[in-house]
Formats: C-alpha cells, sequence, structure tokens
C-alpha cells in the first residue's frame, strides 16, 4: 500500500508528485558558535570575595543574505558580573543560524529573521554561554527565555510611531 505524503518543501498532489513549487519554505541549515570570548580579569581574588554580583547582560541580532535562499542570523550576548565593584566576568558570544528560506513573501522575511530565527538558536546559545561561565569557575548563567516576537513589534511601533524605538535586541 503506498501513501501520498507532503516532503519538506512541497505539498503532495492528488496524483502523488510533489508540487506547490511555490511553497514557503524554511530550514535550519547548520548552527555554530562563530565567536566567543571570556574573561576572569580578577582571578584568583575574585573567588575569594564574598558579595552579591550585578550582572548586565546585552543582546543584539543581526541577520544577512548570504547566498541564494541562504540568511545567516546571528544572536550576539554579551554578559558582565561584578562582585563589589570588581568585575568578576566577562563573555561575549555570538551565536549563528543559517537559514534556508524560500517563497517567503518579502514582508514577511524580516519578522522572520529578527524574531523566528532568534527564538529558534537562543535556547543552543544560552546553554553555550551557561557552559562558558560554569567552566571559568563561576555558576552557570541561566539567561531568562526572551520573547524576540514582542521585541520585533516593539521595535516596529516605535519607528511606525517616529520615535525610531529601542533596536531590537537591546533591552
Amino acid at each position: 500500500m503506498s501513501e501520498d505524503t507532503a516532503g519538506f518543501g512541497g505539498a503532495a498532489t492528488g496524483n502523488g508528485e510533489l508540487g506547490a513549487e511555490d511553497m514557503p519554505v524554511v530550514g535550519i541549515i547548520s548552527q555554530y558558535v562563530k565567536d566567543l570570548s571570556f574573561e576572569n580579569p580578577n582571578a584568583p581574588a575574585i573567588f575569594q570575595t564574598q558579595g552579591q554580583p550585578r550582572i548586565d547582560v546585552q543582546f543584539n541580532i543581526a541577520a544577512q543574505q548570504v547566498g541564494d535562499d541562504v540568511h545567516e542570523v546571528v544572536l550576539k550576548i554579551d554578559a558582565r558580573s561584578e562582585i563589589d565593584g570588581k568585575v568578576a566576568f566577562v563573555v561575549d558570544l555570538a551565536y549563528a543560524g543559517l537559514f534556508a528560506v524560500r517563497n517567503i513573501p518579502a514582508e514577511h522575511l524580516q519578522p522572520f529573521m529578527l524574531a523566528e530565527a532568534p527564538r529558534l538558536i537562543f535556547p543552543f546559545a544560552r546553554r553555550v554561554l551557561a557552559d562558558a561561565v560554569r567552566d571559568g569557575g563561576f555558576p552557570p548563567l541561566m539567561l531568562d527565555p526572551i520573547d524576540f516576537g514582542a521585541l520585533y513589534m516593539q521595535q516596529a511601533q516605535g519607528q511606525i510611531e517616529g520615535d525610531g524605538g529601542t533596536p531590537v535586541g537591546h533591552a
């Protein structure tokens, strides 16, 4: 017994052939650490410091087309921890994903690249960041989930209102 099924990138037609070459298709080709830096400038003295750390986390999103139907999205996360005015650690991570994107209307491409794509790669970037901080001798830095869609909408609304809005990725 045979069954008509739709493959990734096409829809099954009544005669069992893949059709609809104009169907929207999005897929993750690869994910990778593009850049990672960890600094522990006050070691080993910082490990003797008793105090509550102050942690500042900033992030940014960049997207660019790198080939036919291929886009790179880079999630940049910069975290800095201080205890009693001394730097405990500084970690900078650029985590990227390559996305195959075909037949996506232009008005939907930017929202995908700046909201949905970062949402897909964020859990992996979060793990890399937590591991780097733990490997540096500190408790893992577990970032809270980020609503990239809401941030994108906030930025888009700010641009519509003419105030420039907060750039996507800046908290």
